[in-house]
């Protein structure tokens, strides 16, 4: 086999290997800012737990008109906005942190959007909301796609400032501003919408890998935030061509395949990245000579 037969054919002969590289392209654009600010956030699970949480609304747009892009859109929405939402009212309510509010919200949600999708479905319908089906995006979805990540490079070019600072110093920003309480809820716009969108690609359990996972490796291998964003959308568009690959030539599942190429760029990360790797932690530093 030779290199075109390996890299070049599966995008130039298969109209679906195609969708899929642009439903990824546009993820992944999207996602890896988002992810990183999330990492800033310490709020990484929380991201997971939101995944999660969108099932539910998904579900019932799923009863409501079947597989149908718009309604389990809006569904998977308006689940993901109250989940944010009423974990947050729960945690500053009572004596409850918030990670755990969210953590109780999202175990309830998945546990009821697996049920609701069980109800009517069979288990491929389950398994396509669950685990997505990038190979089979049609021009609706893609444009849905490429329509959230556009919204949200939009969004992160007008409040980049405000947006870095409510993640690095949540107390100084409403200190000086009143821009701190909208700022967050336009943060959590943004994690639903491209939570939403991934959803769509890769299911409700593997959302959150595109986003998260190249964040986590961008950061070994810069101190820059602006290089970090950078690096984890590209990092994320490296995994969704080599997870594709994989996928085709070896038959497996493409979403899993992803994420696990993904996952494989974080490992060897840990090991090897310049910033607090493994093995650069272990090697002596230069000594200053006379």
């Amino acid at each position: 086999m030779n290199l075109y037969e390996l890299f070049i054919a599966p995008f130039a002969e298969f109209d679906f290997m195609r969708r899929a590289l642009v439903g990824v392209f546009a993820l992944a654009v999207g996602a890896g800012p988002v992810g990183v600010l999330l990492m800033l956030r310490r709020m990484s699970l929380t991201g997971d737990a939101m995944a999660h949480a969108i099932l539910p609304g998904a579900a019932l747009g799923f009863l409501a008109a079947g597989l149908n892009l718009f309604a389990m859109t809006i569904g998977g929405l308006v689940a993901g906005f109250t989940v944010a939402l009423g974990a947050g009212a729960v945690a500053r309510a009572t004596q409850m942190k918030e990670d755990a509010a969210l953590a109780a919200f999202y175990l309830v949600s998945l546990a009821l959007g697996v049920l609701l999708v069980s109800l009517r479905g069979s288990n491929v319908d389950l398994l396509h909301v669950l685990f997505g089906t990038v190979l089979a995006l049609d021009d609706a979805t893609l444009l849905l796609i490429v329509g959230i990540s556009s919204v949200s490079l939009l969004v992160l070019a007008v409040l980049w400032r405000p947006l870095v600072l409510e993640c690095v110093d949540p107390g100084f920003l409403r200190s000086v501003s009143r821009a701190g309480a909208p700022t967050h809820l336009v943060f959590l716009m943004l994690v639903v919408l491209n939570l939403v969108g991934g959803f769509h690609a890769l299911g409700t359990l593997l959302a959150v890998g595109l986003m998260m996972l190249p964040a986590a490796t961008a950061r070994f291998w810069a101190r820059d935030l602006n290089v970090m964003v950078l690096l984890a959308s590209l990092i994320a568009a490296a995994a969704g061509v080599a997870g594709l690959l994989v996928s085709y030539h070896l038959g497996a599942p493409s979403g899993p395949a992803i994420i696990l190429v993904a996952g494989a760029g974080y490992a060897v990360s840990v090991l090897i990245g310049p910033v607090g790797g493994l093995l650069p932690r272990l090697m002596p530093g230069r000594h200053l000579e006379a």
